[in-house]
């Protein structure tokens, strides 16, 4: 039987494929056998890493060398390997078969004592490759999240990709502002991809190379006041700029001009005053775009400015107290009931109600907590949220019983939703109570409060006269104290009073 041979194409760098096979013997996918990375990669102070092998049927690995471990070495289907080697003062190349069904599948597996110099890819490649491999990119700094740990955006044109850590020049962590990289610079960086809550990042990066760029925004002044929000009456906003190239333009977003406009240039390019309009409606924001040339390559540089909105933080119980009309109110509350998520339809509440939520953007789920802003709508003389906007999901959490509450793991990532009677208050002051359900099971509530921001954290429960006896709703997380479990800065969705 005739064998077809796959030989994947692994970045110049790092290695050369020749074959004596024919043409017509080489497929760029085989039927029968795929791996989820062109080539193995170990480091060379020992280690392992992983590839997923997708086969039809029976597969086998072979011509294994000795300076390296695959487990396992055979199977069906869809499999985890695992290659490891120990550490080695050598630089060691080797390819390994995997067979299923007649095809063959040659793959690289290398453990370089010396750096390896990788072929730079475009942002479009990472994005659309495989976790656990290295890769190396060359773009614009379009966005700085983090300057502690160097999280930040990188563009090249084809794409964005988001750094998750950037170490310095002696290949620490935490020490980002050392590198001195600012919005607009060009960064020629590497690092392993891995995948984050579905984000794709490019983690704890080696910067190669760092191009200032000829243009920057130095700061931002609004009012005499450096800063970059302007108030709901509207205002200027003056951007101060240093350029070394030829000229400056200036790009505001469609979406911005219908209230951010140019209100004079000075100093050639170098001073822009922008004027917004009064914001009659909620928080809005837009990033301009400042670009240069040198005659031969474009830069550019990006500035944030926001204005606030006529939007007035309240509870459930004072929204439904206000007039009906144009005003736009925020709330945050847990999705107690959901009659069409497609379209917006929902009931949520707090600590002093429930109100229904009629028509919003965005989708949310039952438990979910969301911040809302909307108008104060009616039906038939019943208050509603009307004309709403999903603005956050701030977390999605899952009902519970209290026993099961007990056992569960310790997560701060993790929100359950808890309904039970308060048997006990500790203390007033912070919020720490004892709640009890139909079976005796107790948890104890380190912390209940009515605000999910954190805020007005003291005398919660006094100041709303919440008692013994009285059943509350919240959402929290498990911890533990002292091996003791407990549910920690639980924030109140319900209040029912004892009768």
């Amino acid at each position: 039987m005739k064998l077809k041979y796959f030989f994947p194409m692994v970045i110049a760098a790092l290695a050369t494929f020749v074959t004596s096979c024919s043409d017509e013997d080489v497929v760029s996918y085989l039927d029968n056998v795929r791996v989820t990375s062109s080539y193995v990669a170990l480091p060379a102070e020992g280690g392992s890493t992983s590839i997923d092998v997708t086969a039809s049927g029976d597969w086998t690995i072979s011509d294994i060398p000795e300076w390296v471990t695959v487990s396992p070495t055979s199977g069906s289907g869809n499999t985890t390997v695992t290659f490891t080697a120990p550490a080695t003062s050598k630089s060691n190349e080797a390819y390994v078969t995997i067979e299923c069904n007649g095809d063959k599948q040659m793959l690289k597996v290398m453990q370089m004592a010396e750096k390896v110099e990788l072929a730079v890819s475009t942002c479009a490649e990472v994005n659309k490759g495989s976790d656990n491999v290295s890769y190396r990119i060359k773009g614009a700094v379009t966005k700085i999240e983090n300057t502690t740990y160097g999280n930040m955006y990188i563009n090249d044109g084809t794409g964005e990709v988001y750094i998750y850590g950037t170490l310095d020049a002696k290949g620490a962590e935490k020490n980002f502002s050392s590198l001195g990289i600012e919005v607009g610079d060009v960064v020629d960086c590497e690092g392993p991809r891995v995948t984050h809550n579905g984000t794709i990042e490019l983690k704890n990066v080696t910067v190669n190379s760092i191009t200032k760029s000829l243009i920057k925004v130095d700061s931002t002044y609004v009012a005499g006041k450096m800063g970059n929000t302007l108030p709901l009456e509207g205002g200027e906003l003056t951007a101060y700029v240093s350029c070394k190239g030829k000229g400056v333009s200036v790009d505001i977003p469609e979406d911005a001009k219908d209230w951010l406009s140019i209100a004079a240039i000075r100093n050639g390019g170098t001073e822009v005053v922008f004027k917004a309009a009064p914001n009659t409606g909620g928080d809005r924001s837009t990033t301009i775009t400042f670009t240069t040339n040198d005659g031969k390559k474009e830069y550019s540089s990006k500035v944030d400015i926001a204005q606030k909105g006529a939007i007035v933080p309240v509870s459930v119980a004072d929204f439904i107290a206000t007039e009906v009309g144009n005003a736009q109110y925020r709330l945050t509350g847990l999705v107690t009931k959901v009659d069409d998520a497609a379209s917006g339809k929902y009931y949520i509440s707090d600590y002093t109600g429930q109100i229904y939520v009629y028509k919003a953007s965005g989708t949310v789920a039952l438990n979910d907590v969301v911040t809302i802003v909307g108008k104060h709508a009616e039906y038939k003389g019943t208050p509603q949220v009307g004309s709403g906007k999903l603005e956050e999901i701030c977390a999605s959490a899952e009902p519970i019983s209290l026993a099961d509450f007990n056992a569960a793991e310790d997560s701060n990532d993790k929100f359950y939703v808890l309904t039970g009677k308060i048997t006990e208050i500790a203390n007033d002051k912070y919020g720490n109570v004892y709640i009890e359900d139909g079976t005796g099971e107790k948890v104890y509530l380190y912390g209940v409060y009515g605000d999910w921001t954190g805020e007005n954290k003291q005398y919660f429960i006094k100041d709303n006269a919440i008692a013994v006896g009285d059943t509350i709703t919240v959402v929290t997380i498990k911890t533990s104290n002292k091996n003791a479990p407990q549910g920690k800065n639980a924030v109140c969705f319900g209040v029912k009073k004892a009768e």
